[in-house]
């Protein structure tokens, strides 16, 4: 049999236990602050079926989508003369979710008589993209969500943003939250004579901080916007001021334009409950934000590192009829997204995971031979019992092949039970960070270790 190279997909990625152990660091710290505002778990499944993906994401994000042969022998009875969108349905009935948020909201409909709104979910799960893989950017990669639909009030997007604070807060990441509203851009859309344009505007505002101003105005021009309403639009970018005075501004362009108003509106409300917390982190309007998917109706955030060049590590925003998609309409919700993944590696940059992460074991036995053995097992069982994570060498080799491997995986504390131990019923522990050795009864050896 001829060998095979070893290698996982471009834009994917293996996770050795270090890794894991801070990825897990992430997740158990997200989850932690999603309990404490009252957000339930739930899981979907990888697959959906396209027609529940396709068409939620724009243009753009439908490329991006991962599309599953059907199984079987399908494609004797397919015609491919036929073109691409014809033919592709016909082979593939099934994707790779984009987000969790699609789902999430066929989930709702599926699920509506089992569920009492308003309901507030988390999810921590892998989704994919067929997206060029680049820094910060993965084929697979895990979001973190929470949602909460069935209501309006504006109290939902205060205690979203509380939570992106909280955190961030934890993990020791200094952010910024940039806040927009979609009625905002609407808004504008609609003063520059461009309605029927706001989501090649908003998709080409989207990618300002990765093109610059003059890419973005090339793009627009390509999607159709002569130079009078380019020029219109030169507001979005040349506001200044605090958030108050911006939307005092926008006030005055938008006092002919009523979703403009709205937008407004809700946005002063938003800074108004902020503006009554005491949030560590910044906060800041950006009249440039536009979060490229389409299914955003209201309020939309970003979260940016201070300290890191990285792009969003958290974003969201409200949803007024996504179920409606699903035959459910009238169901507003709001949420926002989590990336562990860009997370990971801002606090990899920073070097600001804690340390003891990597350690799987707090003590590990040397094991002597069968009888210190039999002893052994005996006293790490207690060990377990009391929360102490411990393990026993597993073969009778030599000292120092023993201690080395504790020092390899970062044991902070070697246990020894031999004849004298056996007989007193006691353990000599050895402090590996720094050499110091104490003789201890089993009470007190688990009173050491935690």
């Amino acid at each position: 049999m001829a060998t095979v190279k070893c290698s996982i997909p471009k834009g994917t990625r293996d996770f050795l236990p270090v890794e894991m152990a801070r990825r897990n660091h992430i997740f158990d710290t997200i989850r932690e602050v999603f309990r404490a505002y009252a957000f339930e778990p739930i899981e979907t499944p990888s697959l959906e079926n396209l027609s529940t993906l396709m068409g939620k994401y724009g243009e753009e994000g439908d490329k991006l989508l991962f599309k599953i042969l059907n199984s079987g022998d399908f494609m004797k009875d397919v015609d491919f003369s036929q073109d691409y969108h014809h033919v592709a349905p016909q082979i593939c009935e099934r994707g790779l979710r984009y987000d969790l948020t699609v789902p999430f909201a066929r989930f709702i409909v599926q699920h509506r008589d089992q569920l009492a709104l308003p309901f507030r979910r988390y999810q921590l799960q892998p989704v994919w993209r067929a997206d060029r893989p680049q820094k910060g950017r993965y084929r697979e990669f895990y979001q973190c969500d929470a949602d909460m639909v069935g209501s309006d009030s504006m109290l939902n997007e205060l205690e979203l943003v509380q939570m992106i604070d909280e955190v961030f807060h934890r993990l020791h990441i200094n952010v910024v939250v940039k806040i927009n509203n979609r009625k905002i851009l609407a808004g504008i859309a609609e003063l520059i004579g461009a309605p029927d344009k706001l989501v090649d505007i908003t998709v080409a505002i989207d990618k300002l901080d990765k093109i610059g101003l003059d890419n973005v105005r090339a793009e627009l021009r390509e999607r159709g916007l002569n130079e009078g309403q380019l020029e219109a639009l030169n507001p979005v970018f040349d506001l200044q001021g605090d958030a108050r005075q911006k939307l005092a501004q926008l006030r005055a362009f938008f006092s002919t334009v009523e979703v403009g108003m709205r937008g407004v509106e809700e946005t002063e409300a938003l800074f108004d409950l902020i503006g009554l917390h005491n949030m560590g982190c910044e906060v800041e309007l950006d009249l440039t934000l536009a979060r490229g998917l389409n299914y955003y109706t209201g309020a939309i955030f970003e979260v940016k590192a201070k300290d890191v060049q990285m792009g969003s590590i958290c974003g969201g925003g409200r949803y007024d009829n996504l179920t409606g998609i699903f035959g459910m309409p009238g169901v507003s919700g709001v949420g926002i997204s989590f990336g562990a993944d860009r997370i990971y590696d801002v606090l990899t940059e920073l070097n600001a995971f804690p340390e003891g992460l990597e350690q799987a074991a707090r003590v590990m036995f040397i094991n002597f031979g069968p009888t210190e053995q039999a002893a052994c097992i005996s006293i790490a069982a207690r060990l377990r019992s009391a929360g102490i994570s411990t393990l026993i060498y597993p073969d009778s080799v030599k000292m120092k092949k023993q201690m080395d491997f504790a020092n390899r995986k970062a044991v902070p504390f070697v246990a020894f039970v031999g004849e004298s131990e056996m007989r007193d019923g006691t353990v000599t522990l050895k402090n590996m960070a720094d050499g110091t050795q104490q003789t201890l009864s089993i009470d007190q050896l688990i009173a050491t270790l935690q």
